[in-house]
This record gives structure tokens, C-alpha cells and sequence, in this order.
């Protein structure tokens, strides 16, 4: 069972979520109509590449998933534990990947796919630094296990087993969100093409500074209490 989930979390996991959506939908209406928040489909296709010897085509892939792999392997550096706590270093991890966002944009713009590099790093960042909280699994940049893991738990309620209502709210949220974030990217590539980009970015700068501030506040109240 879900211990209780702390306000702070519910919101950075809306809020990444969120963020997740518009990246990859900007990434599905981009000129190589590549997803970028999770990797199946971009093996998938790197498997048909190289069934088909177009080199090319598995090169680009690879770097998709080694980018998001890179950006897994800087989340582990920054944050080094994959358990939800307050006081690791989310706050590094979202303004790197403001940044990686940030950098994209103009490389988009130029149609050099070394745009869909850095958002595959940046999102391969967000989705590792949370992976689990009470048991259970947190990720924030794809959905299929979301879907899974709500699944079984609605299998169970339906044969009478008890469920953790929090578990089941928290996958809700989070897929919510992806979708949500979904229409609002698909509606601002429209006007804003590649731009769309500096939306999530904005959002993780801004939610890497609060985080920062609420993590001085609690100190500041620590010390308060301690004195």
C-alpha cells in the first residue's frame, strides 16, 4: 500500500507528466515524426532498420535510445537513488533538462536531428528520477505501465481484493496529465511549431526553482523547530 502521498509529489508528478505529453507530441508532428518519452516503438523500428540494412535509419535510432539512455545515466549521477524523497537533487536534474529542452529548440528549427537528440535526453532524465515511491512503480515520461498497473488493480476490485485507492489515483493523475499535455502540444505546434518546446522547458526551470525555494523553506523551519 501507498504510504500518504505527500502534496508536493502529486503535483511534481502532474506536472511532469504533463510536460512529457507536449514533448512527445511535438516530437510525433516534427519532421521525423519521432517519439522521444519512451523507447518500444523507436526498438521496434530500429529492429525493422536493420532487418532492411538501412544503416542510416538504425544509426539515427540508436542515438534516440542511447540519448534517452544518457539522460537516465545523468538523472543516476545528479540524483543517485531511484526512491521518491524530498531533499535529492530534483531541483538540478529539472534545470538541466530545461536546458536540454531549451537547446532543441533551435535545432528543430534548423531540422537537424540533433533536436530530437536533446529532448530524448531530456526526457530519458525525467522519466529516472523518480522510479518508485511505496512500492510503487513512477514513471512519468511513457504509459504503458501506467495502463497495466491500473488494469490489475481494477481486475482486482472486481474479484473483491482490496486495492490501494492512492496507487489507482496516482496512475489516473499521471495519465491524465500525458494526455492533457498531449492536446495542449498538439494545439500549440500548430501556431508555434517547435517553440511548443519552450512550454516544458519554462515548466521545469519553474518547477526546479520551487522545489528549490520549498526545500529552503522546510530547512529554515527545521532549524526554527530544532532551536
Amino acid at each position: 500500500m501507498i504510504s500518504r502521498l505527500p502534496r508536493w509529489a502529486w503535483v511534481g508528478a502532474w506536472v511532469l507528466a504533463f510536460m512529457a505529453g507536449m514533448i512527445n507530441v511535438v516530437g510525433l508532428l516534427g519532421f521525423e515524426h519521432q517519439a522521444v518519452t519512451h523507447l518500444t516503438g523507436t526498438t521496434s523500428l530500429l529492429a525493422v532498420s536493420l532487418a532492411n540494412l538501412d544503416f542510416q535509419a538504425a544509426i539515427h535510432l540508436s542515438a534516440i535510445i542511447g540519448s534517452f539512455c544518457a539522460g537516465t545515466v545523468i538523472s543516476g549521477f545528479i540524483i543517485q537513488d531511484s526512491t521518491l524523497k524530498l531533499g535529492r537533487r530534483y531541483g538540478a536534474a529539472l534545470f538541466l533538462e530545461a536546458i536540454l529542452l531549451s537547446s532543441a529548440v533551435p535545432l528543430l528549427q534548423h531540422h537537424s536531428i540533433f533536436g530530437f537528440y536533446c529532448a530524448a535526453c531530456a526526457c530519458g532524465l525525467q522519466n529516472a528520477m523518480v522510479s518508485t515511491y511505496s512500492g510503487a512503480v513512477v514513471r512519468t515520461t511513457h504509459l504503458s505501465g501506467m495502463f497495466t498497473d491500473l488494469g490489475i488493480l481494477l481486475g482486482h476490485a472486481i474479484r473483491g481484493l482490496p486495492v490501494d485507492p492512492r496507487r489507482m489515483r496516482l496512475y489516473l493523475l499521471i495519465i491524465s496529465a500525458f494526455l492533457l499535455g498531449g492536446i495542449v502540444g498538439a494545439c500549440c505546434f500548430r501556431r508555434m511549431k517547435y517553440s511548443t518546446l519552450f512550454i516544458p522547458s519554462g515548466l521545469a526551470a519553474l518547477t526546479s526553482v520551487t522545489y528549490a525555494l520549498y526545500r529552503a523553506h522546510l530547512r529554515q523551519r527545521e532549524r526554527r523547530t530544532s532551536d
